[in-house]
């Protein structure tokens, strides 16, 4: 027998012993990166209509029956004017979203992060373009240090592989360490993240002209997205699209 048909007969063996469990609770599933049938009714994805630009769900029916797709954005896009083209995400930032979100980004769930990057590889197909760059949005080295790791990295090192696309982890910086953004109105949060994101110089050459696609886990005012897409432009790269995990909406 080979190493790879012992790898598979030991995964099997392991499989007996522990079960796949759920990735949002210990519940047993029949597949591993599965959610359980209770996460999964909480769990929103956006697969229905929504903004084009932030990705933020619209009431009606799926995509399929408007024609003009292009023009579709929410009223906050028709006021903010955003640096970038299109944007995706895979769920709505509350319930199991907002569950599996916070454990990758604060409970060291680094087993997440194949499955939840297979979610925003699923919710960025329709923007991927060929050669087409991807890259995280950055943390800064005192909190890198701190957590470390970036859970924006992880999710798109996964949408680059799974699209065949080139990885650039570390072409955008952070240039000084701001507050979270959990609290604040609307223009304090992006005030905070002004001029707070550059291109890295030896990057620069790079993404002349070339389409990229910005990945994080969670968009609520698209502050930070924002400060990232208009570091790209300015640097000279082609259009920007944006694809996180989870959008945050505003309760009804």
């Amino acid at each position: 027998m080979d190493n790879k048909g012992l790898r598979g007969l030991m995964k099997g063996a392991l499989r007996l012993i522990y079960p796949p469990q759920c990735i949002g609770c210990d519940a047993p599933v029949a597949e591993e990166g599965a959610l359980c049938p209770t996460c999964w009714a909480a769990a929103e994805f956006i697969a229905g209509l929504c903004c084009t630009r932030c990705a933020a769900p619209l009431p009606g029916g799926g995509p399929e029956e408007h024609e003009d797709i292009g023009l579709l954005v929410c009223d906050d896009c028709l006021r903010v004017s955003r640096p970038w083209n299109r944007g995706r995400a895979a769920l709505v930032y509350r319930g199991t979203g907002r569950k599996l979100a916070l454990m990758l980004k604060h409970g060291d769930r680094l087993d997440l992060a194949p499955p939840l990057g297979d979610w925003v590889a699923r919710a960025a197909g329709p923007l991927v373009r060929r050669d087409m760059l991807v890259m995280p949005v950055p943390l800064h080295l005192r909190r890198l240090a701190k957590r470390k790791y970036n859970q924006a990295a992880l999710l798109s090192q996964r949408v680059a592989q799974v699209h065949g696309l080139e990885h650039l982890p570390h072409a955008l910086r952070r240039l000084r360490h701001t507050p979270m953004q959990d609290h604040g109105t609307f223009a304090q949060r992006f005030a905070n993240l002004h001029d707070a994101i550059a291109v890295h110089r030896r990057v620069a050459g790079r993404i002349q002209g070339r389409a990229v696609l910005l990945v994080d886990d969670v968009m609520a005012s698209g502050a930070t997205l924002a400060a990232a897409a208009t570091a790209l432009r300015d640097a000279g790269s082609g259009p920007v699209s944006v694809v996180v995990l989870a959008r945050a909406v505003k309760d009804t």
